[in-house]
């Protein structure tokens, strides 16, 4: 698959293993092969190196909303102290996945159906104005690369395969955002990336879920190739807002199935 996305430039997370449980995680934009620097190791912070490890225990759920962040016990799963790991709360507090009550902890942000509504409606409208300005100025070489990603994501979704179509998925967006040479549109894109991510996962772990999402992906491919600015818009609004609707069908079966279960186990209190 990378023998697609060979020259192509893109944000790539290259693995150093500091010790046996704490990976040093570096972002750059550089191809897959390109070795990471001394400059680059140097300035990457232990702080900084801790808050992803954080950011991935919460999107992958092993910190569930709601829950209270155990500082001591997050220190000691990566062999740090616990002054890296307040620091990294404080970073995650300002980027929305958790929040800070005094005197009492961090606590991982709870997904709300207003919060996730908020947060679907603005990446609607910023990938479908990202789309609209890359229509105009598409070039081969990017029509190439985004029947790549579509391809790929077929494949995971035809196999259920929401681990390998997540990624994908973040890439083919952010390729398009990207692609428009905008960089505050960039910039305020991927500032939503991460708390968008808390509700993409409750409405795209089905295989069906995933198929319908790549069809709609494609639906967006072909607009940009036909260079049709309004096609290009109302496509990506419209998959955004399908997904939203995905997701809150999810978000309302857990919410019905939560419930119950604190239903049943009031009744075994009483009983």
């Amino acid at each position: 698959m990378m023998g697609r996305y060979r020259g192509i430039k893109s944000k790539v997370l290259t693995f150093c293993t500091v010790n046996p449980r704490l990976p040093i995680i570096m972002e750059s934009n550089r191809t897959p092969h390109t070795p990471v620097s001394l400059a680059d190791f140097r300035a990457h912070t232990l702080t900084g190196v801790v808050q992803h490890e954080i950011e991935r225990m919460i999107l992958s759920g092993e910190l569930k909303p709601g829950q209270r962040l155990n500082e001591k016990a997050v220190a000691d799963k990566l062999s740090v102290s616990r002054g890296p790991v307040r620091e990294a709360c404080r970073a995650l507090a300002e980027l929305g996945l958790v929040y800070l009550i005094p005197q009492r902890g961090v606590f991982i942000q709870q997904v709300t159906r207003d919060d996730a509504i908020e947060v679907y409606d603005l990446r609607a409208g910023l990938t479908a104005l990202a789309a609209s300005l890359l229509a105009p100025m598409l070039t081969k070489q990017m029509e190439a690369q985004l029947d790549a990603y579509v391809e790929d994501m077929q494949d995971a979704a035809e196999k259920g395969d929401f681990a390998r179509f997540d990624p994908l998925n973040l890439e083919f967006h952010d390729y398009i955002v990207r692609s428009t040479g905008n960089t505050r549109l960039t910039k305020l894109y991927r500032g939503f990336v991460k708390e968008f991510h808390l509700f993409r996962v409750h409405g795209l772990v089905q295989r069906g879920a995933l198929l319908e999402s790549n069809q709609e992906h494609r639906e967006i491919v072909n607009a940009l190739k036909a260079r049709s600015v309004n096609q290009s818009y109302e496509t990506s609004f419209s998959h955004v807002s399908r997904g939203k609707e995905r997701m809150l069908v999810a978000l309302d079966g857990m919410t019905r199935a939560s419930a119950q279960s604190a239903g049943q186990k009031l009744m075994g209190i009483m009983e």
